[in-house]
């Protein structure tokens, strides 16, 4: 709650922050009160499939969504459901469905307590790094140099930048998920993410060392997870066919 309020107060500040009355801010809370709304079905459901009980943790969730005036084409969702849009990312979204799908992945971190998990990852990190220090205290320095640098590279790609992919793609599942719940046409999830793939242009990083997973595979198994998708939306939209 304390670093969305700075969020916000920095961007009242610079004269980024939209009113609620204008026209992207109605747009963006019309969306989020429609995600939110099925995040009771959404988190029971896939509990169920899973065979787990169903989450309530949301239930104290205090959710607010701003729009700020920016070129990035991002958007973030704390935990508590502190929620944010960029207007950058309109132009890359182009459609409400898009837009809402990115909405959704957002939420969803949010809903599976990633940021949390994500402290406890660092912590854990840091004791093994702490660790090996006290274990190597009668080492060369030298010798001892090398072996906190092939610790700390074994952390990063064996440990952190893997924790961080299957979050991502957990969030795009959930998303997903909500998104077509909500209504929303899960089959632009796919333009949408060839659309950010291109994003900044140049080579990316090897999908090994990223946080997120490679492009090429995100779609591919955002395409498998259509069929489900459309289901769930015929579940809880009246009138909702399948596509061809």
């Amino acid at each position: 709650a304390q670093a969305y309020a700075q969020v916000v107060r920095d961007a009242s500040a610079q004269g980024a922050l939209l009113p609620p009355e204008s026209e992207p801010s109605r747009q963006v809370r019309a969306i989020a009160q429609r995600l939110i709304a099925r995040v009771p079905e959404v988190s029971t459901d896939l509990a169920a499939e899973h065979g787990q009980t169903a989450p309530t943790h949301y239930r104290d969730f205090q959710w607010d969504v701003s729009v700020i005036q920016s070129e990035d084409a991002n958007a973030f969702c704390l935990p508590g459901g502190k929620m944010a849009v960029y207007t950058g990312l309109f132009p890359v979204a182009q459609t409400e469905d898009a837009l809402a799908v990115v909405m959704g992945h957002e939420i969803a971190h949010a809903l599976l307590r990633h940021g949390s998990q994500r402290l406890a990852q660092q912590k854990l990190v840091q004791m093994g790094q702490l660790a090996t220090v006290l274990a190597t205290g009668d080492m060369d320095p030298q010798q001892r140099q090398v072996v906190m640098g092939v610790l700390g590279a074994g952390a990063q790609y064996g440990f952190v930048l893997p924790y961080g992919r299957e979050h991502e793609s957990q969030a795009d599942e959930v998303g997903l998920m909500l998104a077509a719940a909500a209504c929303y046409d899960p089959v632009q999830a796919i333009p949408l993410w060839e659309r950010m793939s291109q994003l900044g242009g140049g080579a990316r990083p090897p999908e090994f060392a990223s946080t997120h997973p490679d492009p090429a595979n995100r779609i591919q198994r955002l395409q498998a997870l259509l069929p489900k998708a459309e289901a769930v939306r015929r579940k809880y939209c009246s009138g909702a066919t399948p596509r061809p």
